[in-house]
């Protein structure tokens, strides 16, 4: 049933729901519900308790839910990979949110970790990771970074330019220790995305094209202590079906096969990408359909090429990471605006919350499009438009572009907006000197803190014109 209250400013694609209370089974951690009072709960924690003891904004991390969808996409694809008598690896992608605490669930579950810069490498490590589970991504490796990677044995390094082989063979050869290495290539198959995200098309910084991906394995096939494994292509992000999997497989178990005729080839690694719902319209395959449409793809090709099937391997992170997060926020202000319309005029209200792109950078970035409840109480007001906004000095500081509340949201609500595990904290900064907020993980009942947030000390402590103890006035001046 659709609420009368429909906005003509609305795009076309958002509903305006009967209950604008309702949280949508996938958007929302699987155990978010609402207390009798009609307050939103995530893993036993009452959202006003979290806001008590940590303050707003705070992102809220469900660990059963990361941890649950980890051990379910393992499982997925070791089976998906069993019945064609193969086996598959999972590395979870560091990128889309790191932290000591997460990368030792991710192991526990059985999963690998990737990474892509000294940062997120030495976080795994400081968690304790064993480096042979670690992958070490970039396109712009430093040479330290290699160095590193290569001393502490890091698994498997994926190369992206003919540069790094080089480096690579030097820093082995004066180590004498040998480093597995996958080449990265791109396919020419890219994801239906935006097209920042769209990582394997040709005119891209990441990988060597087909041909130039299979001159890269005959020259590190030359080097004493470099070892090639096998390929790597990543087609993109926020992927809902296999037909771009499919397409991008193909292309590269022909390369693979050639491969094959001149020296093993252990491994094929497909990337990751697989998306997650971000509002209620958004329809996402369920990990077990998604790895077995992959690997009966890649077990056909195989088949009809008449090669074995490789280990695969897969780097997902924002389908692990991003329906575990919750953000909250406290209304601050509300305001309509009066917006003409071919049809005579309209109203939307404007919804300003406590953060804003400094913790959510992706609607400003991507124009990415997300959803919000208010999580302080239930109403019974009917649904009006409302854009979610936030506090910094930006007309494109948008939380939640296009949502349903109920009518009477008001300063000094809560708000809530899932599915903010993904590229949230791991792309927020200071704009405007606003400290980043604290993230909180949540399992029955009990919240802790797994990143510390700031306050205008930590920044002010950055500042050298302030610890250095600079006089107020510069010599010369009068």
């Amino acid at each position: 049933m659709v609420s009368e209250s429909v906005s003509p400013l609305a795009p076309e694609w958002l509903v305006a729901p009967a209950d604008a209370n309702g949280l949508a089974s996938l958007v929302w951690p699987r155990s978010a519900s609402r207390d009798n009072d009609g307050m939103l709960v995530i893993a036993g924690a009452r959202a006003d308790d979290l806001v008590r003891e940590f303050g707003t904004p705070v992102v809220v991390i469900d660990e059963h839910d990361a941890r649950s969808r980890a051990a379910e996409t393992l499982a997925a694809f070791d089976a998906a990979a069993s019945r064609h008598g193969g086996s598959a690896r999972v590395y979870y992608a560091g990128k889309v949110f790191m932290s000591a605490d997460v990368a030792r669930w991710m192991t526990a579950e059985g999963l690998n970790i990737d990474v892509c810069s000294r940062g997120e490498l030495e976080t795994a490590l400081a968690a304790g990771t064993d480096p042979a589970r670690i992958g070490f991504h970039g396109n712009n490796k430093s040479l330290s970074e290699l160095e590193r990677a290569v001393t502490v044995g890091v698994g498997t390094i994926i190369v992206d330019s003919a540069i790094e082989i080089e480096r690579l063979d030097a820093i082995t050869r004066r180590h004498g220790r040998t480093q597995r290495v996958l080449v990265r290539v791109r396919s020419g198959v890219h994801a239906d995305t935006h097209s920042f995200l769209a990582t394997a098309h040709e005119d891209q910084k990441f990988g060597f094209s087909l041909a130039e991906g299979e001159q890269a394995a005959a020259r590190i096939r030359e080097t004493e202590h470099v070892e090639f494994i096998g390929l790597h292509c990543h087609i993109g992000s926020q992927i809902f079906g296999v037909a771009g999997f499919r397409e991008s497989a193909t292309r590269l178990l022909e390369v693979h096969a050639r491969l094959l005729e001149s020296g093993d080839v252990p491994v094929l690694n497909l990337g990751g990408g697989f998306g997650i719902a971000y509002t209620s319209v958004d329809d996402p395959a369920d990990i077990r359909d998604l790895a077995d449409g992959i690997v009966d793809a890649v077990a056909e090709e195989c088949d009809r090429r008449g090669i074995p099937l490789p280990i695969l391997a897969f780097e997902p992170g924002r389908s692990i990471f991003g329906p575990a997060g919750v953000t909250l926020y406290e209304v601050g202000t509300t305001k309509p605006i009066t917006v003409e319309t071919p049809s005579g005029s309209a109203q939307r209200l404007y919804v300003s919350v406590d953060g804003g792109m400094s913790d959510n950078a992706r609607p400003a970035l991507y124009g990415a499009q997300f959803s919000a409840r208010i999580a302080s109480r239930t109403s019974s007001a009917d649904p009006a438009l409302v854009r979610v906004v936030g506090m910094h000095c930006e007309s494109g500081d948008i939380v939640v572009d296009n949502e349903y509340l109920p009518g009477d949201v008001t300063p000094g609500d809560l708000l809530a907006v899932p599915s903010t595990g993904a590229y949230t904290v791991a792309l927020s900064s200071n704009y405007n000197h606003v400290p980043r907020p604290p993230v909180v993980a949540v399992r029955d009942g009990a919240a802790r803190v797994i990143i510390r947030g700031e306050q205008i000390e930590d920044l002010l402590a950055r500042d050298a014109g302030i610890t250095r103890g600079v006089p107020a006035h510069h010599e010369g001046e009068k």
